[in-house]
């Protein structure tokens, strides 16, 4: 874990200091958010998921527009998180807006960043904005990881949920699961429906059917 906050400490002081931000201020707001996803509440939405998705971001740095801006939204999508609360995406762009502001980052580029972290609320977005898929693919990138890796998520999931009774979660669950399954695509980008569409779409199912496999009053 160390080891990971330093790794992720060095990308942050990278997007900063070449614009002459001074450090230690840098590092200050670092250890504000690294905290924060750091919570011992967050068994999934948490530093690895964090680094997970600016890997993807920077694979996919290419297909972007601005991509400081795409970078910066990974960094604050899931600053806030509270399974029981519903605006988590809106307190992140607080969050997001208001550290942005402290270190001198433009009203043009705060105001993207927070319509960026906004729209992985529910994970729509215009077709041709490249930033938007190149975020919300990353974001959702962790449903075409391999079968474990998914399965660590899923569970990671329901621990964030522990708070939600078995049948209630079973029944939200898929609601979320099946409606991303009936979409004519998962991904947005070309080189994600390349490379993690199909094994998306095969962990999506099994999950599913192990819901459905768990359901009260199943005869086996």
């Amino acid at each position: 874990m160390e080891e990971r906050r330093a790794r992720l400490e060095q990308r942050w002081l990278a997007l900063f200091t070449p614009q002459g931000v001074y450090p230690p201020l840098a590092r200050r707001w670092f250890a504000d958010m690294a905290a924060a996803y750091a919570d011992p509440t967050r068994s999934y939405h948490n530093l690895v998921h964090l680094e997970e998705v600016l890997d993807v971001i920077d694979e996919l740095a290419g297909q972007t527009q601005d991509l400081t801006a795409v970078r910066l939204a990974g960094w604050f999508h899931d600053v806030v998180y509270d399974s029981r609360a519903t605006d988590n995406e809106e307190r992140s762009a607080v969050w997001a807006g208001e550290v942005l502001w402290v270190l001198g980052a433009t009203e043009e580029t705060i105001a993207r960043v927070q319509a960026l972290i906004l729209q992985t609320k529910t994970h729509d977005a215009d077709p041709g904005d490249g930033d938007a898929s190149v975020l919300l693919d990353a974001d959702l990138a962790i449903l075409g990881a391999s079968p474990r890796r998914y399965e660590e998520y899923a569970a990671g999931i329901r621990q964030e949920y522990a708070w939600v009774a078995e049948e209630d979660y079973r029944r939200g669950r898929l609601r979320v699961l099946e409606g991303f399954l009936r979409r004519e695509k998962i991904y947005r980008t070309e080189r994600m429906c390349r490379t993690h569409e199909e094994q998306a779409r095969e962990n999506l199912r099994r999950e599913i059917e192990q819901l459905h496999q768990n359901a009260p009053g199943r005869e086996y």
